[in-house]
C-alpha cells in the first residue's frame, strides 16, 4: 500500500457507531411489536381488478370515483402506461365485483374501459405467503452463516450475519413506522438486500483476512482499518452508482416499483454502514487476531509487512 495513503481510523468510532445500531435495531423491534407491517394485499387476500381506459385518467380521480362509491380501501396504482390502471380491493372478494367496479369507474369517464383481468388472492394464500416469505430470509441468513465459516473463519460469519439481520431489521422497522406497503415486491428487495450487504461484508472480510496473514506485526484494530480504507473507494463507487439508480427508480419508475426501490435503497445505505462498522467492529469484539488464520508458511517464505 501507498505510504502516502492515510489510513482512516474507523474502529475509533466504533463504540459510537455499536450504540447507534443497538438503539436502532431495538426502535426497530419496538414498532413492528406494537405497529406491524402495513401487508399489502399479496399477504393479506383480496381482489385485483386491472382495467383499461381509452385515454389517460388521473388516478385521483378513479380513487374519488371508488370512495364515493363505497370502496374507500381501494389502492389505485397505474399498471405500466398511464391508460392501464390497476385496482386493489383488500376487503373485497366477491365473484360480481369486478363488474361492479368497471360499471362503478365507466359512470366516472366519458370513454370506454376494458376489464383486462380479475384476480382473487384468499387469506390462506397470504398467510402462507408470509410464512414462506419469513422462512426465505431465515433461510437466506442460514446459508450465509455456513458459506461465511466454511469460506473464512467462523468469528466471520458471525459479524456477517448480525450484519445483514441488523440490515433487514431496520428497513422493515422503517417500513412499520412509515405505514408503507409490504408485499410481494418488497420481500423480493429483502432478499436482494440480503444478497448485496453479503457481497459488501465478504469484500471487506476478505481484506482483514489477508492483512492479517500479512502485516503480523500490526494490532488487530491497526488491520482492520487499514483494510476498510483499501476498500472504502470500491465500497463508495460501488454503493454510490447503485443509489442512483434506486432513486431514479423510486421518483420516476412509477407506483408499481416504487416500494421496491425504498426498500433498496434504505437496505443498500444500511448496509454500506453495516459492512464498514457492523462486521468489523464485531470481529474485534471477538478478539480476531492473527492466531486465528494461521497458515502453515514455507520454510524461508517471506511476509511482507508495512514500513
Amino acid at each position: 500500500m501507498p505510504d502516502t495513503k492515510k489510513i482512516i481510523n474507523f474502529m475509533g468510532g466504533r463504540r459510537i457507531a455499536m450504540f447507534l445500531s443497538v438503539g436502532l435495531m431495538i426502535a426497530s423491534i419496538g414498532v413492528l411489536a406494537f405497529k406491524g407491517l402495513n401487508f399489502g394485499l399479496d399477504f393479506t387476500g383480496g381482489t385485483l381488478i386491472e382495467v383499461i381506459y381509452e385515454e389517460s385518467v388521473p388516478l385521483q380521480q378513479v380513487r374519488e370515483d371508488l370512495s364515493a362509491a363505497g370502496y374507500e380501501s381501494a389502492i389505485v396504482v397505474n399498471f405500466g402506461s398511464d391508460t392501464d390502471v390497476l385496482v386493489r380491493m383488500p376487503d373485497g372478494m366477491s365473484p360480481t365485483l369486478g363488474d361492479e367496479v368497471l360499471a362503478v369507474l365507466l359512470a366516472g369517464t366519458e370513454g370506454e374501459i376494458e376489464l383486462r383481468r380479475i384476480e382473487f388472492v384468499g387469506p390462506q394464500v397470504g398467510e402462507e405467503l408470509r410464512e414462506q416469505g419469513g422462512l426465505a430470509v431465515l433461510l437466506a441468513l442460514l446459508v450465509v452463516l455456513i458459506y461465511v465459516a466454511m469460506r473464512f473463519q467462523v468469528k466471520f460469519s458471525i459479524g456477517a450475519v448480525a450484519a445483514l439481520g441488523h440490515d433487514v431489521l431496520i428497513t422493515l422497522g422503517v417500513f412499520a413506522l412509515v405505514g408503507w406497503d409490504f408485499d410481494l415486491t418488497v420481500l423480493a428487495a429483502i432478499l436482494a438486500v440480503i444478497g448485496y450487504s453479503l457481497n459488501d461484508s465478504i469484500v471487506v472480510a476478505d481484506r482483514i483476512r489477508e492483512n492479517l496473514r500479512k502485516l503480523r506485526k500490526h494490532e488487530a484494530d491497526e488491520v482492520i482499518n487499514i483494510s476498510l480504507t483499501e476498500t472504502l473507494d470500491r465500497t463508495l463507487v460501488t454503493s454510490g452508482t447503485t443509489l442512483l439508480v434506486l432513486l431514479t427508480l423510486a421518483f420516476v419508475g412509477g407506483e408499481m416499483i416504487h416500494s421496491f426501490a425504498l426498500a433498496l435503497l434504505i437496505g443498500i445505505g444500511v448496509g454500506t454502514y453495516s459492512s464498514i462498522y457492523i462486521v468489523a467492529s464485531l470481529l474485534l469484539t471477538m478478539n480476531i487476531s492473527q492466531d486465528d488464520l494461521i497458515v502453515v508458511e514455507k520454510e524461508g517464505a517471506e511476509i511482507d509487512d508495512l514500513p
